[in-house]
């Protein structure tokens, strides 16, 4: 290596240690005030290391447990049945896309980029779901809409597949007599894995931390049950603010009245986030690849 190349990777090594840095910093500040005792973090605000701890947040959400445990299996359930779909028929479409022998394939591909900058509107969108499909207040309400399938999964799932799966591969199982299923599952699918993980992530993500579906659709206590996580702890963080701004006009308890309502808002982030940072790095080697082939090939 010379003397330019070593200067090089050097600046670029503090270049990304400041990235990682920026990063890392908001969410070990955010752990730091969930564990920061109330009066304390109003007093002096938000710091990486308090002058006075507590696990009063933590407490108050551990004393919800049974409404948490059930809120997270639905998000779970929600996450993974809507990401399984999603991917499915993204990389259906994508498959078909890529095909350079598919009739109309010009039009076909501007009708799903055409979905991407615009859509029906929200009370369109609303009476149509809720009037001819009927999803209010089912589980299809927190996956059907908004992320079934991603016009982007599809456009960068295409990209990879046209650049990073030769013709070759498609015309040999032709020859052997291979149909368009056949290729899919024995050749598209395993090659195709790097990018279907990055867009699952994505679509993971999206499913994860929505709560506008459960806004929308889920209502009163058939629809309480069917809390995500996210809508849950939306939720307690409501009720603590009620509780708050009550306590002040002195209509509920002075034992209320003491909620760790700031740090117990830290902690409901903590725990909605905690999942999904203790699963990416195991997929962090497939989200790499399949961005570097899918995006910047395309």
């Amino acid at each position: 290596m010379t003397r330019h190349n070593r200067k090089f990777q050097l600046f670029a090594n503090i270049i990304l240690l400041l990235m990682v840095t920026g990063i890392v910093l908001p969410f070990l500040l955010l752990f730091m005030s969930s564990i920061t005792e109330e009066n304390t973090l109003i007093q002096n605000g938000y710091a990486f290391w308090p002058d006075k701890f507590s696990l009063a947040a933590y407490s108050y959400i551990w004393n919800q447990r049974g409404q948490i445990f059930r809120a997270y299996g639905i998000t779970i359930l929600v996450t993974v049945t809507g990401t399984f779909i999603n991917i499915l028929l993204s990389s259906l479409l994508a498959y078909g896309l890529s095909l350079k022998e598919l009739p109309g394939k010009t039009a076909l591909t501007f009708y799903v980029f055409f979905t991407m900058l615009f859509n029906g509107g929200l009370v369109p969108t609303y009476l149509m779901y809720t009037g001819t499909f009927h999803i209010k207040n089912t589980l299809f309400a927190l996956i059907v809409p908004n992320f079934l399938m991603s016009a982007m999964n599809v456009l960068l799932i295409r990209t990879f597949y046209q650049t990073s799966i030769p013709d070759a591969l498609y015309e040999a199982a032709k020859i052997d007599g291979a149909g368009h299923m056949k290729i899919y599952s024995a050749i598209v699918i395993p090659l195709g894995k790097p990018i279907m993980v990055t867009m699952g992530l994505f679509s993971a993500l999206s499913y994860w931390n929505d709560w506008t579906n459960g806004l929308y659709y889920l209502s009163g206590d058939k629809g309480y049950a069917l809390y995500s996580i996210q809508n849950l702890l939306n939720e307690m963080i409501s009720k603590i603010e009620f509780l708050s701004s009550n306590s002040v006009a002195g209509s509920i308890s002075s034992d209320l009245s003491q909620l760790p309502s700031t740090s117990v808002r830290m902690a409901i982030a903590f725990v909605a986030m905690l999942p999904m940072l203790v699963i990416y790095p195991f997929l962090q080697k497939y989200f790499q690849k399949g961005i570097a082939l899918g995006a910047v090939k395309g």
